[in-house]
């Protein structure tokens, strides 16, 4: 997919295309180039062509040639969709090693990089553009651009109909001249459709901009004090006296009927003929305050932090900055991105959730205003397509966004900063590619010759090995930033509480009674539970019956706002049963605690205290963690429940306590990282606490403080824990001491699955022999939607110079499996650094 010297620029030369297209196939697409189209064309231009006999593709160029395919005739290519490269040769090469790396398809990469808005296929449709206006446009138009613009009056019209009606077989030169008229727009239906906010004004008609029209004007509405008014308003906001053309402009409806002026009597005004109304095109951003802010000074040991960095980047390229809870890493990146940009570089701030930003986003808004865009997926579409060309035409130079930032249209990175890149939230499980931001971010640095700073106060392991062994480099910040001290942390003892009979339900008296001691000192609490829903389990008190999944092999979760039984992994629903489907008791029990039991219960024990809850149930919509933050910053809430969500790095000043509602089950999930995440959480969680000139607490509750995972947290050993887990990982061979593939196989057929898992695992053998290869064996949960699921692991050596070779005799032995009558119908997942 990488671009290719230029070409002879004869107009007779014929011209392929290799295309990327929107499919799981493992290769590029050839088509033949239209001759008029050979001093057009470029590597990264989106065109549309043939897929099949019916199908209608976006794709994007990746190289051209001289080389007709030997296999089959290529097909025409029918339109290209832009003038100048919509993808960079920068991004061209990064998606060429996220599909080699990954072993995914060109095509899932491109379905990841691309919004949906920059991708049209056969199901779109043209409909006229909101700012279209005959009596204005500047541009002359064809007979049969005439018709179709005339139809659009009456609605949108598909591609199909549209070539119904001008009975054209292709549509596409007449689409694109219309769209570079601004007199059309396009949108995919199976898509929202694309409009451009618009925002609605007035002006004064071109019969009023005289003296002596407005006299005449103002002796008619003499007897008319409210639509004079309105003039008078108008007049003092657009001085059209002294400068007629800012008539043109106008002001909008709000800002007119600002101040109680009355809506009836403009729309009077406009119906007479005195104002005209009309609709203007607006960034979908420009409602949020840019109101510049001087970046705040930094303490002297954020100072000798960020100078430690720059000195750094002489010699390396990448830093791990590595700095406790509320050491202040935020002002550093400030301070870090206001020097690349003065270079005159782009930068790029990557965060692991959507929570981080809400907050993260209005402090940086202050400093940096519209020169910084914001990326991630609860954006619509519309909003999305915005921040890629502002990305590429220079109005964005600074971007804050989650993982699928990385695929912007950056052609100038100096800075990338990767805040909290321990997060597994980094990592796309699915669909493919499942790659991890973190590491992209690293690729995207030496492509762009960029410095890479990474931060976190709790490394992953593999970053801290690598600073230790001076892949990286390392600074540290040990201290909290002005006066604030690390929390104090208390264990509280369940089984003891329980024996003691002390305990209410699943809380401790220590927990209950440092929440009043808080609440009575009116400041805020966060109790955190990382298990959303009512209850995980609901369960027949007489025999013993447990609702389970009819697609997957768990149980259903309780929710009770819904009244329904759930299943977190396919989404199934069922409503909550009256009586047990096996004995039909009606003594039936939710057991065990989530997000929203542990919401009901603290406001049965705090009824004057507001509790919120912040998990994946309540912050679906787009608004719903700005919402949830903007309500505990300004105090409305004084307890906040919430899932891994609150642990994030989030800064909230009036929090004084944090409690842990069940620290136990972190500890035993059977996974290689269990110790290392729950060490994460725990800190993180924690470092919520006390972050200003407040004294923080943590109390975490559990049935094992004689855990030595607690041990490290309650002590600060984080040297001593990040040495024993590496000499753990050393000693059975896991990263960052080697690199791991997980291969999923999937079947409706329990014993297809596990036959086919076999034979592959087989075949892996027989062709890595030097290969550490583990199973296959059933996962926790062996059941997703219906499909049976095998896992094989196999270890590399993280010093294997053959990592290429490895992963290409991986995927031939897939290809042998799906070659197989037998198992054909078998799915094979691969997942490169899993985890």
């Amino acid at each position: 997919m990488t671009t290719q010297p230029n070409l002879p620029s004869a107009e007779r030369t014929t011209l392929f295309a290799e295309l990327i297209l929107p499919v799981p196939i493992p290769k590029l697409f050839t088509y033949r180039v239209p001759m008029e189209f050979n001093e057009l064309i470029a590597p990264g231009q989106r065109a549309i062509v043939p897929f099949g006999d019916r199908k209608i593709l976006t794709g994007i160029i990746s190289r051209l040639h001289q080389h007709p395919p030997t296999d089959y005739e290529a097909k025409y290519l029918l339109e290209l969709l832009d003038d100048e490269p919509a993808v960079n040769p920068l991004q061209l090469k990064l998606f060429d090693w996220i599909t080699a790396y990954y072993l995914c398809t060109p095509g899932d990469v491109m379905n990841a990089a691309l919004p949906s808005g920059l991708k049209l296929s056969s199901e779109s449709k043209v409909q006229l553009h909101p700012a279209f206006d005959w009596n204005e446009t500047l541009f002359e138009f064809t007979a049969k651009e005439e018709m179709l613009l005339n139809h659009l009056q009456n609605g949108p019209l598909t591609y199909s109909e549209v070539s119904k009606l001008l009975s054209v077989k292709t549509i596409y030169s007449i689409l694109k001249s219309l769209v570079r008229k601004e007199a059309v727009i396009l949108f995919e239906e199976v898509n929202e459709k694309f409009k451009p906010k618009t925002e609605r004004k007035v002006r004064l008609t071109a019969a009023y901009l005289s003296n002596t029209a407005l006299h005449e004007l103002f002796n008619s509405l003499s007897a008319k004090p409210k639509q004079e008014a309105l003039v008078l308003k108008y007049l003092q906001e657009v001085p059209v006296l002294h400068d007629e053309t800012r008539n043109k402009a106008g002001i909008t409806r709000k800002r007119l009927l600002n101040g109680d002026l009355s809506e009836s009597s403009l729309n009077t005004l406009i119906k007479n003929g005195v104002f005209e109304e009309f609709e203007v095109i607006v960034s979908r951003f420009d409602e949020e305050p840019a109101v510049e802010q001087p970046a705040s000074s930094l303490s002297d040991d954020q100072q000798r932090a960020c100078d430690e960095i720059i000195q750094s980047f002489e010699n390396n390229s990448t830093t791990l900055l590595y700095g406790i809870t509320g050491s202040g890493k935020t002002e550093i990146y400030i301070s870090l991105i206001k020097k690349a940009l003065d270079s005159g570089s782009q930068v790029l701030y990557l965060l692991p959730e959507i929570a981080l930003t809400t907050q993260i986003v209005q402090r940086l808004k202050k400093v940096f205003g519209k020169t910084m865009g914001v990326y991630h997926s609860r954006f619509s579409d519309n909003e999305r397509v915005e921040v890629w060309q502002g990305v590429r035409n220079g109005t964005f130079r600074f971007v804050v966004g989650v993982r699928s930032a990385v695929f912007l249209p950056f052609d100038n990175l100096g800075l990338i900063i990767v805040d909290e890149e321990h997060d597994t939230s980094y990592k796309q499980q699915e669909p493919a590619p499942r790659y991890n931001a973190r590491d992209v971010a690293l690729v995207m640095g030496h492509m762009h010759h960029s410095r890479v700073l990474l931060g976190s106060a709790t490394p992953s392991l593999e970053s801290y090995w690598l600073a230790q062994t001076n892949k990286y480099n390392l600074v540290q910040l040990h201290t909290r930033f002005g006066e604030a001290q690390l929390p104090q942390i208390i264990l509280a003892d369940l089984g003891r509480e329980r024996r003691e009979k002390k305990n209410k339900g699943q809380f401790t008296s220590t927990l209950l009674k440092a929440i009043e001691e808080t609440l009575s000192r009116n400041e805020q609490v966060i109790v955190f539970q990382n298990r959303r829903g009512y209850s995980p389990i609901l369960n027949c008190e007489d025999c013993g019956w447990v609702p389970r999944c009819t697609n997957c092999s768990v149980s259903l979760t309780y929710h009770q706002y819904k009244n329904a039984l759930v299943c977190h992994y396919c989404g199934y629903k069922e409503p909550m049963p009256g009586e047990c489907r096996s004995c039909s008791s009606k003594r039936l029990l939710t057991v065990g605690y989530g997000t929203e039991k542990l919401e009901e219960e603290l406001r049965l024990h705090f009824p004057e205290a507001t509790v919120q809850r912040m998990d994946l149930d309540t912050t679906r919509s787009k608004s719903g963690y700005e919402t949830i933050i903007h309500e505990f910053e300004s105090g409305r809430t004084d307890i906040l429940v919430g899932t891994q969500m609150v642990t994030k790095g989030l800064d909230f000043g009036k929090v004084s306590l944090v409690g842990v509602f069940n620290a136990d089950r972190m500890f035993h999930f059977p996974d290689f990282r269990a110790h290392e995440r729950a060490f994460q959480l725990l800190t993180q969680v924690s470092g919520r606490a006390g972050r200003k000139d407040k004294p923080g607490r943590v109390v975490i509750q559990t049935s094992q403080p004689d855990n030595p995972l607690l041990t490290v947290v309650l002590n600060q050993q984080v040297s001593e824990f990040y040495a024993f887990e590496l000499d753990d990982r050393r000693q059975h061979h896991y990263p960052p001491f080697s690199r791991l593939i997980e291969l999923t196989l999937k079947h409706t057929d329990k014993k297809t699955a596990h036959e086919a898992s076999a034979v592959l695992a087989q075949h892996l053998r027989k062709d890595l022999p030097g290969l550490t290869i583990l199973g296959p064996g059933e996962p926790m949960i062996s059941k997703i939607r219906n499909q049976y699921l095998m896992t094989i692991l196999i270890k590399i050596s993280r010093d294997s110079g053959h990592l290429h070779e490895i992963k290409q005799a991986i995927v031939q032995s897939i290809r042998l499996l799906a070659d197989s009558t037998s198992y054909r119908s078998v799915r094979t997942v691969i997942d490169v650094d899993p985890y």
